[in-house]
């Protein structure tokens, strides 16, 4: 018999959902037609592509001609970065794949975090220049779940814009948003947060791999794109994500609570990272000081629990997590950080049984290497 799973690494991926699934299944067999296409059936695909797209545009506040699917994130970022080849500015803690594309062309800063992961407003602005032409900053981390004060900071790019304006400067000033981690458990309404160009990713949300998507506020310039059709079932995923967020986001983060608190009560020497008030609900990031996170990952799995070190990037890459130096940790502490990400298939059981076997793994690496915990 296999041995029960229980999955803690949503923050990575999510399951398909298998209403997205059903979604999709027609369009890989009797709605294959190229909507550009101009026969009856390519256009009824057409007309549904761009139906769906106005559901997904409704639940950020936009219109469906304000929307641009990519092949995913990473492509979606890229694309609404790429075109300013001025000065830009990011936060030392956002995700590697923004600050390439940050660094992949002009000068670039990045702005320092507080120990909970939070970017003071007020140093952003002081970090833009005159020649300074995007800010980038995520909604929420993706390690901590910090949620970041992107509405304060779309204020101060509005401002600063509209002095440029008023004394004749036309160098453009664009707030970026990546939004992967959050939608489907935050408010992301794209006039509320204040930002120009957003990015999402239907892998995040329980949408198949390779689906991107970015918003681009009218009058703001991106590099121009071809992209064919099939992202529409990327496009279900955000209207299901958007659908039940503030139920999932209460009842996750219950969960979540139950699992740190738990484990703090059995250890009380963890520390846990992320900003107590402003922080995603399904994120948990523990660090046991002197016991090494790989080795218990490795623990957890042969038990069935699957969860990422502390940084599931940095680990593959052999460096120490930036977010943890960022935020100010101990090296003795980010090499003893997990993080465990709650989702949609998540039960009290799960978490329970997931608790019990952390804090177990964490006595016995305590025991065989001498560590007080």
């Amino acid at each position: 018999m296999a041995q029960r799973v229980y999955y803690f690494d949503y923050a990575a991926a999510t399951p398909i959902d298998r209403r997205v699934l059903a979604a999709m299944e027609p369009y890989f067999s009797e709605k294959f037609y190229n909507p550009s296409s101009p026969y009856s059936q390519a256009v009824e695909v057409r007309r549904e592509y761009e139906a769906a797209k106005q559901q997904i545009a409704r639940a950020i506040g936009a219109t469906a001609d304000e929307l641009v699917m990519t092949a995913g994130a990473t492509e979606s970022i890229n694309l609404a970065i790429g075109g300013y080849d001025g000065h830009k500015i990011t936060t030392t803690i956002d995700h590697t794949s923004v600050k390439r594309a940050v660094a992949g062309g002009g000068e670039f800063s990045f702005v320092r975090v507080d120990e909970r992961g939070r970017v003071d407003p007020e140093l952003v602005r002081a970090a833009i220049r005159p020649d300074t032409q995007l800010v980038s900053v995520a909604l929420a981390n993706h390690e901590i779940g910090t949620v970041q004060p992107l509405r304060d900071i779309g204020r101060i790019i509005h401002d600063i814009r509209q002095r440029r304006k008023s004394d004749g400067d036309s160098t453009p000033l664009v707030l970026h948003c990546d939004a992967s981690q959050g939608f489907g458990l935050l408010d992301v309404h794209v006039g509320r947060l204040g930002v120009d160009l957003l990015t999402l990713n239907a892998a995040k949300i329980y949408g198949p791999k390779q689906v991107g998507l970015l918003w681009v506020r009218p009058g703001v310039y991106v590099k121009p794109t071809l992209r064919g059709g099939g992202q529409e079932a990327g496009l279900e995923a955000v209207r299901i994500a958007d659908k039940k967020r503030q139920s999932e986001a209460r009842d996750i983060g219950s969960l979540r609570d139950t699992l740190e608190r738990t484990i703090a009560d059995a250890l009380p020497g963890v520390v846990i990272s992320g900003h107590r008030k402003y922080r995603l609900a399904n994120f948990c990031h523990v660090s046991f000081p002197g016991i090494d996170a790989e080795r218990l990952v490795f623990i957890l799995e042969r038990e069935g629990v699957m969860v990422a070190t502390g940084s599931a990037c940095a680990a593959n890459s052999g460096t120490r997590s930036e977010v943890l130096s960022g935020i100010g940790l101990s090296d003795e502490a980010a090499d003893g950080s997990i993080r465990l990400t709650v989702g949609r298939d998540t039960t009290k059981e799960d978490i329970l049984h997931a608790a019990d076997r952390i804090v177990a793994a964490v006595h016995a690496e305590a025991e065989r290497t001498g560590v007080r915990i």
